[in-house]
């Protein structure tokens, strides 16, 4: 019996970070091999020329604001900057109750494009309830303050909505430390990009990037306000409903992370409560009869979310094999990994391959005791929906 449970989790745990990915990759290419096919056999001969550029339509870009004085000029500067038609664009700033002067730096700005829609403290949940059906565009681009967006992303979003089947699109989001060349998130933000990646070409992302992500407006539907993880629902929904979900890498938008570990730790075991709030939101991705997008769910992310469960079976029923000589090494293999992280928390290594995968061990240990702490608020349904930025460096 031990040795069947350490096994299911050994496997799950490998399915959700080793062949999960490696599907994606083997599905990619097969349907690479399906197009160059057709392509030669002629079947997509004349599409391209009966194509044609549908009109730019309308956008709003909504982006709800809690106390973000230090950057929401910058903001807003980036934002009239896009590489978009002005006569089809708006900014739309949900004001969450800010009291620190953020209102009043929307208010000063004099372009016409620019809106303001405050209200007493609510969530970023009623701020998105609020604004998304008030905003004037066809298409609603969603940012954060403190996300800085390139001039062509917005264009290179909207693109993809010439085709009706696309409800949602998700941008790139790239993280920086001003201080840390490379920092923990780096190795893992890649990795969950590059799934983003496959998974978008085959029309399931499975959550978008709240940075920068893209729906259409008709498709969004009022969310319950204790919603805490909003931009993981609201594209899971338009998925669950049928419409793809596509990501668009070309797309970038940049964020810069927190130097608190302790407000990190924090904010991730506030989307680990969220994740496991969502799962009564979107019951259709529950079922094999979503097909594919029931599969990347419950692969990228349900399996995800019990990984911490599945690595302590994992652990506990090794210690009763331990007359194999396989699983004595398997049980050495465990412990390592786990000094390894201990060493990456310490900062006992100094420089290096060695202190960078012992800082990548000691990042997915947090992480998964994030989604510990996450699940025992959800739990307890202690985890509030409004939310306080994060400090940054800069």
């Amino acid at each position: 019996m031990a040795e069947v449970f350490f096994w299911c989790a050994a496997l799950l745990l490998a399915h959700t970070y080793f062949l999960y990915p490696l599907s994606l990759f083997v599905l990619d290419g097969v349907a690479q091999v399906v197009q160059n096919i057709r392509a030669m056999r002629g079947s997509d001969a004349g599409e391209n020329l009966t194509a044609r550029r549908l009109p730019a339509p309308s956008v709003s870009l909504v982006v709800a604001a809690y106390n973000e004085a230090s950057c929401i000029e910058q903001k807003l500067e980036n934002s009239l900057a896009f590489d978009y038609p002005a006569e089809r664009f708006e900014v739309l700033i949900g004001s969450d109750g800010s009291t620190d002067g953020t209102n009043e730096h929307v208010l000063r700005c004099q372009d016409e494009r620019v809106r303001l829609s405050p209200a007493p403290r609510a969530g970023k949940t009623t701020v998105l309830n609020r604004c998304i059906p008030a905003a004037r565009g066809d298409i609603v681009v969603l940012s954060d303050a403190n996300t800085m967006i390139e001039p062509d992303a917005v264009q290179k979003l909207v693109r993809h909505f010439d085709d009706p089947e696309v409800g949602a699109v998700c941008g790139k989001l790239r993280l920086f430390n001003p201080t840390k060349k490379d920092y923990e998130e780096s190795a893992y933000w890649s990795y969950e990009s590059l799934i983003k990646m496959y998974e978008g070409r085959r029309g399931a992302v499975v959550g978008a990037n709240g940075g920068l992500y893209a729906i259409r407006r008709t498709l969004f539907t009022q969310l319950p306000p204790s919603t805490i993880v909003d931009d993981f629902v609201i594209p899971l929904r338009i998925l669950e409903k049928g419409y793809k979900v596509v990501y668009e890498e070309g797309a970038v938008a940049h964020e810069e992370t927190t130097e608190d570990y302790g407000k990190e730790f924090g904010r991730r075991a506030r989307i680990a409560a969220g994740n496991f709030q969502s799962l009564r939101m979107v019951p259709g991705l529950l079922l094999p009869t979503a097909g594919f997008p029931a599969f990347a769910f419950w692969s990228h992310k349900l399996l995800r979310w019990f990984a911490p469960a599945l690595m302590g079976v994992a652990l506990v029923a090794n210690l009763f094999l331990l007359d194999s000589v396989f699983y004595r090494f398997t049980l050495l293999a465990q412990g390592l990994f786990y000094a390894l992280a201990y060493l990456g928390k310490v900062g006992a290594l100094k420089r290096g391959t060695a202190k960078r995968v012992a800082s990548v061990a000691y990042y997915f240990v947090t992480m998964n005791l994030a989604i510990v702490v996450g699940f025992w608020r959800f739990l307890r349904n202690s985890q509030r929906a409004a939310w306080d930025r994060t400090a940054r460096a800069s």
